[in-house]
């Protein structure tokens, strides 16, 4: 054999089927885990989301620890930022949030809608999993719910008071 060979790792590939994946349910949101950070060292968290038509998502936040990405694959989802139009993300499109940026998202559209969610780093997924644990079986996700989940993940929400200066500001444009 010879010595220029070099070492192939043995690392294995993660597979997920389509049905596959822990399953948790935020209310009326459903989702589905695709990558809990195990076979990343926690690199990268996936999750897939289905929200029903008029349906809102959480409280206005930003995360001061990982990024997100979201790939809308049905309908439309809609992100909102203070201060700033909101943008309506359609089957095939990307909406990337970078740190510290204050974001939501909501389908207030008559069509269900889906998105795949990363996260880096992954930890984020635990959120869910806490949040999920919070909601009884149909009972709906709360704001206050939401936002006692969010602060064991250096997420923040946005201040009414800052909320509504924004509001304001955007109207008078």
């Amino acid at each position: 054999m010879s010595s220029s060979i070099a070492h192939v790792p043995s690392v294995d590939v993660s597979y997920v089927p389509l049905k596959a994946g822990e399953e948790l349910s935020l209310g009326k949101i459903k989702l589905r885990v695709i990558e809990d950070g195990s076979n990343t060292n926690d690199r990268i968290g996936i999750a897939e989301f289905i929200l029903p038509p008029q349906t809102p998502g959480p409280p206005m936040h930003w995360h001061e620890m990982h990024d997100e990405c979201f790939y809308t694959s049905k309908g439309t989802v809609r992100y909102h930022r203070p201060g700033k139009p909101d943008v309506d993300a359609k089957e095939g499109e990307w909406t990337v949030i970078g740190v510290r940026a204050p974001h939501t998202f909501s389908n207030p559209f008559d069509e269900e809608a889906k998105f795949i969610n990363t996260y880096t780093p992954a930890y984020y997924i635990n959120y869910f999993r806490m949040l999920a644990k919070m909601i009884s079986d149909g009972e709906n996700m709360t704001p206050e719910k939401n936002i006692q989940a969010m602060a064991h993940f250096a997420t923040l929400p946005v201040p009414k008071e800052y909320l509504e200066k924004a509001l304001n500001e955007n109207i008078s444009k």
